[in-house]
């Protein structure tokens, strides 16, 4: 039978090796065992945070939304997801065009919205619809035979004319320029909803113009209209040319100048539809035959042959 020294040296020698399997560990000695019996308590202070953390990690990643779908009302909440100040912030933008500065990157930074382009599509067909009846009505209001009748047709022309192009366009120009992205490397492409919303706020430069087409000076409503298709065409020219200068020429002009174009042909549309002069009404006079009437003791008398 061993001797009690040999069993507490045996003892000694068992923690001896755990300390130094973990050195970050601490002794305790215990009154209630025997004197000389050392126990081992490991620090696991840094593995119990460690274990924490990892939970909490988890947890979040557990509790984390997938991303929603495209027929939800969440996934389309958030392109409407600004405030007025951006909103605000981007019309000035659309208005104040520079070489500098690009509307996508330096305006939307990448973080596009719905919002400023529907209201300012919605406000722009309702401002032609109203201004065309108007322009008719002051046109023609003194003359006698002209009888007044509110077009509310136009309202709905201008809404299908104005949203038509705020969206057909911006597909068919992304569909193209997603094309030349998988010719040329070195073409890039927005996204379809940066296209869409550039197209909305470039837009905006024509509601004051429509209302300043109120002023019944042909030369003048002209003037107006080219200033504000040139300042609206500067922002989609500064806005897209970085992406087709790297392709070829041809390509370049001709989509630059196919931009401009469609964007010219709806105001011009717009001015010749909602503004054109209505040709004046009269109504025809019918004229009584004269009669001739002789006063009264008088005869008729014939000459002899």
């Amino acid at each position: 039978m061993a001797a009690p020294q040999d069993l507490t040296f045996r003892e000694f020698e068992v923690a001896a090796d755990l300390l130094a399997e973990t050195p970050g560990a601490t002794t305790i000695s215990s009154l209630r065992e025997p004197q000389g019996h050392v126990s081992l308590a490991a620090d696991t202070g840094d593995q119990e945070n460690g274990d924490l953390e990892e939970n909490d990690q988890t947890q979040l990643l557990e509790g984390e939304k997938q991303p929603p779908n495209f027929w939800t009302f969440s996934y389309h909440q958030s392109f409407f997801d600004v405030d007025t100040h951006q909103v605000l912030e981007r019309i000035k933008n659309s208005l104040l065009p520079l070489p500098s500065q690009n509307f996508v990157r330096h305006c939307l930074r990448h973080h596009p919205d719905l919002y400023g382009p529907f209201w300012i599509c919605a406000t722009l067909a309702f401002t032609l619809a109203v201004s065309s009846n108007l322009a008719t009505l002051l046109q023609n209001w003194r003359e006698a035979s002209f009888s007044y009748s509110p077009q509310f047709h136009k309202v709905t022309v201008a809404g299908i004319t104005i949203y038509c192009y705020a969206w057909l366009v911006p597909t068919a120009l992304w569909g193209f320029l997603q094309w030349r992205k998988g010719v040329g490397e070195r073409v890039g492409c927005y996204t379809f909803l940066e296209i869409v919303c550039v197209y909305g706020y470039s837009l905006f430069i024509y509601i004051p113009t429509v209302v300043l087409w109120l002023i019944p000076v042909s030369g003048l409503q002209w003037f107006l209209g080219v200033f504000a298709v040139s300042l609206s065409g500067a922002v989609l020219l500064l806005t897209f040319w970085p992406l087709v200068r790297s392709d070829t020429k041809v390509v370049s002009a001709v989509l630059l100048i196919v931009v401009i174009a469609l964007h010219a042909l709806l105001a011009i549309g717009c001015k010749f539809y909602f503004f054109q002069s209505l040709p004046s009404r009269s109504i025809p006079v019918t004229q009584a035959p004269l009669r001739q009437v002789t006063p009264p003791g008088s005869s008729k008398t014939s000459a002899a042959p």
